[in-house]
């Protein structure tokens, strides 16, 4: 079993972000009408993780996941999906929660946070020993999202990457910038965000993100407009290698097109459109998307191979309800985007 694989050995690479629990409304109806929920686990390094785990790859989580009932559903379901939680702790505290009413037809879909003083959020890393957790291993995986919940994890997420430098360790950084969280202290989004980046080889970001991190818009549009976001990001930040992006455009809740982008310091490679029609749960598509970067990357495959996997991985993501996409290589490798048949 995979999470047998996973427990046995040394990993290869290495998410720190909080585990979650999401709470959705049934039949696509509004949360104040909600009678019953549906629960799944999630949390975005978690889902990176986890989608890495099922793609077959020795991968594991430094969390701090609660010792009560949500914090050991949230330990089997990752577990069961492969993942190596030696490195995770159980601590006192609550589970961090949303609350997802999925969207339908033009109305969009929302999330109501519940997760101020979680367990990870009131865990004390300052003693944490990183250089023992990445042992043995090759990539490090972080967002935007766990700066964000304050500044002791501010500083735990910086230590957490420049540990992973001295070591040797490649660093994957996803901006998943969320202004509720940064503006609920006295935060410095934009100083601290990019130390952050200044640590990472590749930056999960798009225009927009750039914009925010080096205080300049980007003229044109499209690809072209990508491309200089991106070439003022490798200027500003000598250490990327790579910055990887999708573009989605929304038709309908139920029907989207989604595009991915790589970039490298010497071109940019842009996928063409995919159409996503009947959209079962578009939550977590970023997150498969960064998956599949990372699995082309890990595997060795080129810039622009790298990125039409990671566009296999999140259209397949939109198929399926929860926020992991538990899919193996040869579902990703064989996607195609054309539709199938049932398989027998």
């Amino acid at each position: 079993m995979a999470g047998e694989r996973a427990s046995s050995g040394p990993v290869r690479i290495i998410g720190f972000g909080e585990v979650m629990t999401r709470l959705a409304t049934q039949g696509r109806i509004q949360l104040p009408q909600a009678a019953a929920l549906d629960l799944h686990v999630g949390g975005a390094e978690a889902n990176v993780i986890a989608a890495l785990a099922a793609l077959g790859h020795a991968a594991g989580l430094v969390s701090a996941i609660p010792a009560n009932p949500l914090g050991d559903g949230a330990w089997r379901a990752l577990s069961a999906a492969g993942v190596d939680l030696r490195r995770s702790r159980r601590a006192p505290g609550r589970q961090g929660l949303y609350f997802l009413a999925p969207g339908g037809s033009l109305r969009a879909s929302e999330i109501l946070y519940d997760r101020a003083g979680s367990a990870f959020a009131v865990f004390d890393w300052s003693g944490f020993d990183w250089s023992a957790a990445f042992e043995g291993a090759e990539w490090l995986h972080v967002s935007g999202i766990t700066p964000a919940l304050g500044p002791s994890l501010a500083r735990a997420t910086q230590a957490a990457m420049r540990a992973a430098r001295a070591l040797g360790l490649r660093i994957s950084f996803d901006g998943n910038y969320r202004p509720a969280l940064w503006e609920s202290w006295d935060s410095d989004p934009r100083g601290i965000l990019s130390g952050l980046v200044r640590e990472a080889d590749l930056f999960f970001a798009n225009h927009r993100d750039m914009a925010l991190l080096l205080g300049q818009p980007f003229s044109g549009d499209g690809e072209a407009r990508r491309r200089e976001a991106a070439l003022a990001g490798f200027a500003a930040f000598p250490n990327l290698q790579w910055i990887a992006s999708t573009a989605r455009h929304v038709e309908t809740s139920d029907c989207h097109r989604l595009a991915a982008r790589i970039d490298t310091p010497a071109t940019g490679f842009q996928t063409p459109e995919i159409v996503m029609p009947g959209i079962v749960d578009r939550i977590g598509g970023g997150d498969a998307f960064a998956a599949g970067v990372l699995h082309g990357l890990l595997e060795g495959e080129a810039p622009e191979r790298a990125a039409a996997l990671g566009l296999a991985l999140a259209c397949l993501k939109h198929s399926v309800p929860g926020d992991m996409a538990l899919f193996t290589r040869a579902d990703v490798e064989g996607f195609s985007g054309a539709g199938t048949d049932v398989k027998r």
